[in-house]
């Protein structure tokens, strides 16, 4: 039987053999998208490139950065929303007025305050990531069994530590599954605020800088190293997940 990665692999391969024979046969003109080959070749060379380097730390700094703070603020935030019904009555119609509200809005606000520097992207991935960990907080605080809680009242333990001990281990499978997709907005967001308002460094600044010039390997490589980067994402995130929580699966 073929496994997960022979699959993911085989998909890729086919991919790729699509994309170049439509350029190679002309199906598609090369000027719009090069041979998947000579993009590969490109990918390749980018990791020789101290720039290309440096410009991949300057987005992941950001987007660690802004995760971060997301989580700093969403997770407390989400148990008093959770556990509290008056605190959630009263701040809910601002969650949700704020909710909405695309982040790539908030640009010209972001560089008015912050610049163009880091901060404005941390800024960006912050009000992004935020509230995919929030509800998912307030989800899982509401899944605790009753029980558990009321048992952890009977002994004595106040609202703290109730939270703390009981609500908060209870509800973290949420919670993690909140930051698993935060950290692909995280990605996207850094990225994309990179392209739409620029800077000194980065990976959407560099895409940009290639596509002005109209070098479309070196464009579509970066978007290729974005997969890639997305994919290993996702393989960390996901072994981090199996290793906390293999309790669930016992």
């Amino acid at each position: 039987m073929p496994t997960a990665w022979t699959r993911g692999a085989a998909g890729v391969l086919i991919a790729f053999g699509i994309v170049e024979l439509l350029t190679r046969a002309e199906f598609v003109n090369p000027a719009y998208l090069p041979p998947a080959s000579s993009v590969v070749a490109e990918t390749v060379r980018l990791f020789g490139d101290s720039d290309f380097w440096d410009a991949l730390w300057a987005t992941l700094w950001a987007a660690a950065y802004g995760l971060a703070r997301a989580i700093i603020i969403a997770v407390p935030l989400g148990l008093v929303l959770g556990l509290s019904r008056w605190a959630y009555r009263a701040a809910i119609t601002v969650v949700e007025l704020l909710r909405p509200i695309p982040s790539v809005a908030l640009i010209p606000l972001a560089i008015l305050l912050f610049g163009t520097g880091t901060s404005m992207k941390a800024f960006l991935v912050t009000f992004a990531c935020l509230w995919p960990i929030l509800f998912n907080t307030i989800y899982g605080v509401h899944d605790v069994d009753r029980v558990g809680v009321d048992t952890a009242r009977v002994f004595g333990l106040g609202w703290f530590k109730r939270a703390a001990r009981v609500n908060l281990p209870a509800a973290s499978p949420f919670i993690y599954t909140g930051i698993k997709i935060a950290a692909s907005v995280a990605l996207i967001l850094a990225i994309g605020a990179e392209i739409v308002a620029g800077g000194s460094s980065g990976l959407g600044i560099e895409m940009g800088e290639a596509r002005a010039l109209g070098n479309l390997k070196l464009s579509y490589a970066y978007v290729t190293v974005t997969g890639i980067i997305g994919v290993l994402l996702y393989i960390v995130m996901e072994a981090i997940e199996r290793h906390l929580f293999r309790w669930r699966s016992m």
